[in-house]
């Protein structure tokens, strides 16, 4: 079974998302969520009987410092792939080496489409037609890296950044689990050369009707 370690920094509904899809769909096994400064989303995974750790990077002098015992304690939980889901934190090369094509990351625009913080508002300053959401293999440069799957939203008149943010998180939620299961029936491979995608198909068939409905027409494969 595919094992999963999922990096938080706050509520970590994305890490709710990927457990209620293990939980109904029994793909993979979440071995280990951390999280970098203590946070709701913890006591949630704590809750769900799933192990828990925080790594406080204030206590901590340095970025490589605080990565190199992030690393110590994944290597030991033996995941076959690392889930950001709300890591508010930039992990540097040795972190990435360690793990390569194994860490993901979902951001909330359609890269390279607004990196970094404020995607909403930033979006609708810009007076996009469209936003949305993006799952990446992480790289050393910030929200970058090869795209592994993208869903698209068309921005509304009356949009405000919380209601876009709103409708993109819904996405996510769609997103993110579905990359992971598809990791897991092996219809999606991550590689030091790239992105290949085996069975599209299959992996839409193990989204529920709603879900599917919902995501099918907003994807944008890479």
């Amino acid at each position: 079974m595919t094992r999963v370690a999922i990096l938080i920094s706050g509520r970590g509904s994305n890490m709710e998302a990927l457990a209620d899809d293990i939980e109904a769909n029994h793909h993979s096994t979440i071995c280990l969520v951390v999280a970098n400064k203590p946070c709701t989303g913890i006591d949630s995974a704590a809750a769900r009987g799933i192990p828990t750790k925080i790594v406080n990077r204030s206590n901590f002098d340095t970025r490589e410092d605080h990565d190199h015992a992030m690393c110590a304690i994944l290597a030991d939980a033996e995941p076959d792939y690392i889930f950001m889901a709300g890591y508010m934190a930039i992990v540097g090369a040795a972190f990435i080496d360690r793990f390569t094509a194994r860490i993901l990351n979902i951001h909330p625009s359609l890269l390279p489409a607004y990196k970094g913080l404020d995607t909403h508002e930033r979006a609708l300053a810009d007076g996009a037609k469209q936003h949305g959401v993006s799952v990446h293999i992480v790289s050393e440069q910030l929200d970058d890296g090869p795209i592994i799957l993208q869903a698209a939203l068309t921005i509304n008149p009356e949009d405000t950044a919380t209601t876009l943010a709103t409708r993109v998180l819904a996405l996510e939620h769609i997103l993110y689990p579905l990359v992971l299961s598809s990791l897991a029936h092996g219809d999606l491979e991550l590689s030091h050369s790239g992105v290949k995608w085996h069975n599209r198909e299959a992996a839409l068939s193990r989204l529920g009707h709603k879900a599917r409905l919902q995501i099918e027409t907003a994807l944008i494969w890479p």
